[in-house]
């Protein structure tokens, strides 16, 4: 199984992710454009980020901005995201080579994505989500998307992958299946955030297992909601996760906010028989 790391908060600049990556022999960093330091102009020096992840041995995937909107009403906004993928699938397709090299050629390349719920509107007796009133218009918009989509990874091993968060709405898996009709998306489960809400989005992940191609792996707990744990701090049966996880051919990120709890994650693995005793520093 291949395991890498989060983009963490704690550390600074890319240098130090990838020194923490490398101490812990990891695979690979995801590279979060939530983060100043990895937005769109970042991610496009390539060269500069093949050169660091060469030096270390090591590849990268790709975590997509969480305010990304493709379906906004506002085609000023909705386009603005639209530019932002395509530019970070170019990025990413000039970043594949790491992957090729130093991972596994069977995975494709990753861009996790989050699904944006809109806004509401609260009645006395009910809140409205516009996308479902709209839902019409909600759709064409992942109908553009999809199309986009494939046309900018064309036959690059690259896939968008679709990251449940704190349960999908009915719309949104409306527009996931449509999603997944194409070769070019896939699912991830973030198991930490399922079992946080309940494990709400379990049915939906496990009806479509088959396109289940990442995984972010944490601990979380029902009671209180609580994830992004160290492993083995809360309530998840993470061998039946991480088996699931192994039978995919997925890759696994461990997930975890601090450095402490990804220290400890990586024992556990080791611990537990998933990653080789000799594999962490």
């Amino acid at each position: 199984m291949q395991f890498g790391m989060p983009t963490l908060i704690e550390n600074r600049t890319l240098e130090e992710n990838i020194s923490l990556c490398r101490s812990l022999n990891l695979r690979f960093i995801e590279l979060n454009m939530n983060f100043p330091e990895y937005q769109t102009e970042q991610l496009e020096r390539t060269d500069e980020l093949i050169r660091a992840a060469e030096r270390a041995g090591i590849y990268y995937t790709v975590h997509l901005d969480e305010n990304l909107n493709i379906a906004d009403f506002n085609r000023l906004v909705s386009d603005a995201y639209l530019e932002t993928m395509r530019r970070a699938v170019a990025a990413a397709k000039k970043l594949l080579c790491l992957r090729n090299r130093y991972g596994d050629g069977s995975q494709p390349m990753i861009l996790n994505m989050h699904m944006h719920h809109g806004i509401h509107i609260t009645l006395p007796d009910r809140k409205v989500q516009m996308y479902d009133r709209d839902f019409g218009t909600y759709m064409k918009s992942f109908e553009v998307f999809r199309s986009l989509c494939e046309e900018w990874i064309g036959d690059s091993s690259l896939m968008i992958a679709v990251e449940n968060t704190d349960g999908f709405r009915g719309y949104e898996e409306k527009a996931i299946r449509y999603l997944l009709e194409s070769p070019k998306f896939g699912l991830t489960w973030d198991i930490g955030h399922s079992k946080a809400v309940g494990e709400k989005d379990v049915p939906f992940l496990l009806e479509h297992r088959d396109r289940l191609v990442h995984f972010h792996i944490h601990d979380g707990s029902e009671t209180p909601p609580a994830n992004h744990l160290a492993l083995g701090d809360g309530e998840i049966n993470l061998k039946e996760r991480l088996e699931l996880a192994r039978n995919r051919n997925a890759r696994c990120v461990l997930e975890t906010k601090t450095v402490q709890a990804l220290v400890r994650s990586v024992r556990w693995l080791r611990e537990n028989g998933f990653i080789p005793s000799g594999d962490e520093s």
